[in-house]
């Protein structure tokens, strides 16, 4: 599963979709909403995205992850729209017999997801000014 969603992630939402009676380990990311950036407040952020684009480059990121680790179990929740301080924006799952290429594959995919995937993130501070801060907005 590869899939931008408006609905909230719940912090265990891919542990089922990946896990296998064969593995021995799933490892999750769960990015959130911070209440401070470079020793600003946050009030909120707001994520946009090229949504059919943006899961297309994710599945990619699980073909990298395949022919790197050979792991087949991998899925990713990337959440748009207005998300609150302590909300889950991206959440990462990988299962694998062992721990080790799960970590190792799971660091691998949210750094890939930082450089190619396209979503836009603003930054809104406590004294209401937004900020794209991850790449400009494009339309």
């Amino acid at each position: 599963m590869f899939k931008i969603t408006t609905a909230p992630i719940r912090p265990d939402a891919l542990f089922e979709w990946v896990l296998k009676p064969h593995h021995g380990a799933v490892v999750t990311f769960a990015g959130t909403v911070r209440d401070h950036a470079e020793n600003r407040r946050t009030a909120r952020l707001e994520y946009e995205a090229y949504a059919e684009m943006a899961e297309k480059k994710m599945r990619e990121i699980g073909d990298e992850i395949r022919a790197q680790w050979g792991i087949e179990d991998v899925a990713m929740l990337h959440r748009i729209g207005v998300l609150e301080i302590g909300e889950i924006s991206i959440l990462i799952a990988v299962a694998t017999p062992h721990r080790n290429a799960a970590f190792e594959a799971c660091a691998y995919a949210i750094d890939r997801v930082k450089q190619v995937v396209p979503v836009w993130k603003k930054e809104i501070w406590a004294d209401g000014a937004p900020e794209w801060v991850e790449g400009e907005r494009h339309p």
